[in-house]
């Protein structure tokens, strides 16, 4: 049975292993959309830079989070990431499943959906839970789409839908990812909605910590090729255990504050 999701509701899981899927319609002038996840503690941030999982980075250090290869489908194309909850470390509180669009905002992109399936039932099975995407204004480049989060010793998943102006840079450096080069992304006063992420500059992120291997280059257009059939190449994941090094975001224009996770209520379980 699939649960249709709204915008702030929630239901518990039972798979170990979940695949978030996001679809849509291409079409010409269509801006190209990429899943990505982000791995986040008790407070509400990444533990480090490899916590974010996304075309470019597409394997979890722990190889408990994955992004899967972008592909066609009768009704258009998905881009998804996998996640084995059973098995992720304690200290993971959440995981935000994400999209960002490439070259153009989320008022172009049709049809959006992200799905939700138990991992091992394969190719082919019901999802779990199916939310409708649909922006509040249109000027978002990125958006948090739902997310899944622990609630005892269970996992549940929640809608949520929230919007960013500020693309794949503004999403990810609101929960801690370090952009090199990132000043210019502070607050400029409120009321300032200023959209764009066109790609043409690439920026540097990196990971201090222990174990950095120092940024690499992100190429914006690895993802080009959407609305042929088969899958949609990325670079390849490296061998479960690898932590590749952290590559750089798309650019993103100067924006205003990026407005937090919304803090949705739990509703009382039944």
């Amino acid at each position: 049975m699939t649960h249709a999701m709204v915008k702030g509701s929630n239901i518990p899981l039972s798979a170990a292993s979940v695949r978030a899927e996001l679809h849509w319609s291409p079409g010409t002038g269509v801006p190209d959309v990429d899943a990505s996840a982000l791995l986040l503690g008790a407070d509400g941030r990444v533990r480090s830079d490899e916590d974010f999982v996304f075309y470019n980075q597409p394997l979890h250090p722990s190889g408990l989070a994955r992004h899967c290869s972008k592909s066609q489908t009768p009704d258009g194309l998905s881009d998804g990431v996998e996640i084995d909850l059973s098995e992720l470390d304690a200290g993971v509180d959440r995981v935000v499943v994400a999209a960002s669009a490439e070259a153009g905002t989320f008022a172009g992109v049709s049809d959006l959906r992200l799905l939700i399936h138990d991992a091992s039932a394969g190719d082919g099975s019901e999802p779990v839970a199916l939310f409708e995407v649909v922006p509040d204004t249109g000027d978002e480049t990125a958006l948090m789409c739902g997310e899944l989060y622990r609630r005892g010793d269970t996992w549940k998943f929640r809608a949520l839908g929230q919007g960013y102006t500020s693309g794949l840079i503004g999403l990810a450096t609101e929960f801690g990812v370090a952009v090199e080069g990132n000043a210019e992304h502070g607050d400029d006063g409120a009321g300032d909605d200023r959209t764009g992420d066109d790609g043409a500059e690439a920026v540097r992120t990196g990971d201090d910590g222990p174990g950095d291997d120092g940024p690499g280059d992100l190429d914006p257009g690895a993802d080009a090729g959407a609305g042929a059939g088969g899958d949609v190449p990325h670079a390849p994941s490296p061998a479960p255990g690898e932590a590749p090094p952290m590559p750089p975001l798309p650019p993103a224009q100067p924006v205003s504050s990026v407005p937090p996770a919304p803090a949705w209520p739990e509703p009382q379980d039944q």
